[in-house]
């Protein structure tokens, strides 16, 4: 055992050293910034962990208390432990079962865990997945996400083809837009229509983290003649491109408008990137699927992805 290893709490003193290492790891993106995951502190009560080694920082836990629970942060739909390069197979057993040691010493009877999916990962970082099973940890909830492989997936379906046609005779245009709260009136519409939900980020809260982020999070819109009829909110991270919001309106579900931001991200803007993902469809704690919508997803030419979780007992 590493005797140098050591594992203690996050504290805000700590968050010049956390945003630094997070841009230098295998498999974290800004959304494990702590900027991105403060601005719903008042939600959560944090218990993030640092993983040290001889004084450096060998991973990050983003995580929260509930209860005798710690669960990977409820603000982020991935947060497993966060590894630089320094991170072996061997280090990481030694680093799970040091925090074994430290979840016990402080009164935690289980962990349920968000492992971060490959595709997010700068380099293979599932050594984390092996050393919790290892241990006993097991897989609880399996959501299922849709994503294109960038220049690799299959085609658009025809009617996806049509659709970027019909947008191209109605002459739609599509730009990087700055003016989220017209997208945020379309968006708030179209969920409170179709599904009597809301979008998960207020309008204040997403010009918050893009003024946090203004490379990261962007917009992008398609209309004519001064109308908007369409957007979508991408979140760049790293090799993985991911769709957080997409919406139109009537006419722009006539004209295409989705079809042809898409099929323009692919093709130009986010070319050079390996991953499209369009995030889960399934409820219910992943047991169900919204079959309709990862069709929808899928004549993109999206295929599946898996985002896992997992429970330990640490009694």
């Amino acid at each position: 055992m590493n005797k140098s290893l050591n594992i203690r709490r996050y504290t805000q003193r700590d968050a010049d050293a956390w945003n630094a290492f997070v841009p230098t790891s295998g498999n974290g993106t800004f959304l494990h910034d702590r900027r991105f995951m403060d601005y719903h502190s008042d939600r959560f009560e944090d218990h993030s962990l640092i993983a040290e080694a001889d004084g450096k920082i060998i991973a990050l836990l983003p995580a929260n208390r509930a209860g005798d629970t710690l669960q990977s942060h409820g603000g982020l739909t991935y947060g497993g432990l966060v590894t630089g390069p320094a991170m072996s197979a061997e280090l990481m057993i030694e680093t799970v079962s040091a925090l074994y040691d430290t979840l016990r010493a402080s009164g935690f009877k289980r962990l349920l865990y968000k492992a971060i999916p490959h595709i997010f990962h700068q380099y293979p970082a599932e050594q984390d997945i092996y050393a919790l099973v290892q241990r006993g940890a097991q897989m609880v909830r399996c959501d299922l996400s849709s994503a294109i492989a960038i220049g690799r997936s299959p085609k658009f379906s025809k009617s996806k083809r049509q659709g970027v046609s019909r947008a191209g005779k109605a002459g739609l245009k599509v730009t990087q837009s700055d003016d989220f709260a017209a997208f945020w009136h379309i968006l708030t519409a179209r969920l409170g229509d179709a599904h009597g939900a809301a979008p998960t980020h207020s309008l204040a809260e997403i010009e918050q983290l893009r003024g946090h982020f203004p490379d990261k999070i962007r917009l992008y819109v398609a209309g004519a003649g001064g109308s908007l009829q369409g957007g979508i909110v991408v979140f760049d991270c790293g090799p993985v491109v991911h769709v957080q919001y997409m919406a139109s309106t009537e006419d722009g579900r006539r004209d295409g408008a989705l079809d042809l931001i898409v099929s323009r991200l692919l093709d130009s803007v986010y070319s050079g990137r390996t991953w499209f993902n369009f995030g889960i469809s399934t409820t219910d704690g992943g047991r169900t699927l919204n079959t309709g919508l990862s069709r929808q997803k899928e004549m993109f030419g999206a295929r599946s992805i898996l985002f896992n979780q997992y429970e330990w007992d640490l009694s």
